[in-house]
């Protein structure tokens, strides 16, 4: 009560100051791009890609080691089945052997001439003759029934390995198959929420504010790298088409929404803003005064003012502003506006970047 009577004007002030927090505007106060404070919540569909992203890359490594696996596997299927090609045959020439034998018993009639000859044998030497031909004949007849015996054993279980391996083949595709669809569809998912989050700070006309993305090491030795890491050339710079009013301003990198999008070389970062035909877009000046200008994003992990080195993530790729699909535009320019570019291609290639 002694606070209150001595400072009558005190509460008043505070409800003041409380009504003004209350009805601020999302736009930061000075920024004229319209950059508002970080969503924390909204934050999570970047990250959620990011995490996703890697998930895939995991995937389709295991994917490629279960694919050299299978070819392995498809390799010992195919050895397998020529060596039963292989029994096939000498399974054939065995019974083929066994039928000679069994037409050359039938012609002679069986072991009856054996045996008279063993009746009739003058002497010794003869009859041990005649033992040693029923003995041989005895032989060969039991050894090529033992090897066909064992052949078609070995036929059996030769047959039996072919048919899991394969099996085993086929069940390996579909697993793999399985764990990357899965991925991709909830990289896809996360894609979209993050694009559809871009849109509406594309309609707000103000940013959601720099996403703070845990960085990979990076060990650039280089000063300038490529904005994304992996990409296909799109639209170049001069190129005509209907989008644009006269001739393309830079080079277009077509790549998956989402896709980290890099600093191609240090400097500051001199503009981030959302809306127009660029959508959401980072400018970067570098040492020498040349502009980098990254445009259609989905998001952003950097703030206007801040410091940034070669190949450190400030934003994502997405399919903002006069966009017909996900992809970065890339421009080099003279100063931060449109309209002084030079061809991003040989500008990077001066400096050791061959895009």
């Amino acid at each position: 009560m002694r606070l209150s009577r001595r400072h009558p004007l005190i509460l008043p002030v505070l409800l003041c100051a409380l009504a003004v927090l209350a009805v601020r505007p999302t736009t930061a106060a000075g920024d004229a791009d319209g950059v508002a404070d970080a969503a924390g919540p909204e934050s999570g569909a970047s990250a959620e890609v990011v995490r996703l992203y890697e998930e895939a890359s995991l995937a389709t490594q295991r994917y490629e080691a279960g694919r050299r696996a299978a070819e392995v596997q498809r390799a010992r299927a195919q050895r397998l089945e020529r060596l039963l090609e292989r029994e096939r045959g000498d399974i054939a020439a065995l019974h083929g052997e066994l039928g000679r034998i069994a037409r050359a018993q039938y012609r002679t009639g069986g072991g009856v001439p054996h045996a008279v000859r063993l009746l009739l044998a003058d002497s010794p030497e003869e009859l041990m003759r005649g033992q040693h031909a029923i003995w041989q004949a005895d032989l060969a007849v039991d050894n090529t029934i033992s090897k066909s015996r064992r052949a078609e054993a070995r036929l059996a279980a030769d047959e039996a390995k072919a048919a899991s391996a394969w099996q085993a083949l086929e069940r390996r595709k579909g697993e793999l198959a399985g764990i990357k669809r899965g991925v991709e569809q909830r990289l896809e998912e996360a894609q979209w929420t993050l694009q559809g989050q871009a849109d509406a700070s594309v309609a707000a006309g103000a940013c959601r504010g720099a996403v703070r993305l845990d960085q990979p090491p990076t060990g650039y030795t280089q000063p300038w790298v490529a904005p994304v890491e992996t990409y296909r050339l799109s639209a170049g710079f001069g190129s005509g088409g209907d989008r644009w009013a006269s001739r393309h301003t830079g080079q277009d990198f077509a790549v998956d929404i989402g896709t980290p999008v890099r600093s191609a070389g240090e400097g500051r970062v001199v503009k981030v803003s959302c809306g127009g035909a660029f959508g959401i877009e980072v400018v970067v000046r570098h040492p020498g005064g040349y502009y980098t200008q990254y445009a259609h994003l989905a998001a952003v992990t950097v703030d206007q003012g801040d410091r940034v080195t070669a190949g450190q993530w400030i934003g994502q790729s997405g399919t903002t502003g006069n966009s017909t699909g996900p992809h970065l535009h890339f421009e080099v320019r003279l100063t931060p506006q449109l309209g002084s570019g030079v061809d991003p291609r040989e500008w990077m290639a001066e400096r050791g970047v061959t895009l």
